[in-house]
């Protein structure tokens, strides 16, 4: 046997006494670890201001619970978006749903229709169609936003232009205004 040209090292071989060490540390830095924890969190929410009498918040209408104005045959109606906010100012809020039918081919077109609740928060309902689908639109980046509700609209030119590939692009805005829903369009119809 040849000796070997690095020299044997004390440390390279384990013994008893080396785990047992190792173990009390380990343990010894557990121990210390529970008793040094960070703080409790303290972030919290800035009080809303005192009203007199603030009224009690009103969940907007649920879509689930309403029958749309879509006739849809065979297949059912679904909502494709939705979004609320309080729309005519009475503080309550309203809810925008896109319809459309649940179609298995194709891409089929949308209605845009605004709900609400009676006076007395009961049953949602249907209060305004602002697109119907006979108007053959498909309907993208939709938004309730201050009071008025934004749409990108993709339609068509003409009854030859493909069902597939829509031509004509529209940024619409609908708004509560002398008791009805005003359509007006930003930036105008373009081509896609």
């Amino acid at each position: 046997m040849q000796p070997s040209a690095v020299p044997e090292l004390a440390h390279t071989h384990t013994r008893p006494i080396h785990w047992l060490a190792t173990a009390t540390a380990v343990a010894g830095v557990m121990a210390l670890s529970s008793f040094l924890q960070p703080g409790a969190a303290t972030a919290a929410q800035a009080a809303a201001p005192e009203t007199g009498s603030a009224p009690a918040a009103v969940a907007p209408p649920d879509p689930a619970a309403v029958t749309f104005p879509i006739e849809c045959g065979p297949v059912k109606a679904v909502v494709k978006k939705r979004a609320s906010g309080d729309l005519d100012g009475d503080g309550s809020p309203e809810t925008v749903a896109v319809v459309h039918c649940d179609s298995p081919m194709g891409t089929p077109p949308d209605g845009v229709y605004v709900l609400t609740r009676d006076g007395d928060g009961g049953k949602p309902r249907v209060v305004a169609t602002l697109l119907a689908p006979k108007d053959g639109n498909t309907v993208s980046d939709f938004a309730v936003r201050q009071g008025a509700v934004t749409a990108t609209l993709f339609g068509y030119s003409s009854a030859d232009v493909p069902r597939c590939c829509p031509d004509v692009k529209s940024d619409v805005k609908w708004r509560w205004q002398n008791g009805a829903f005003v359509r007006s369009t930003p930036s105008g119809a373009r081509s896609v």
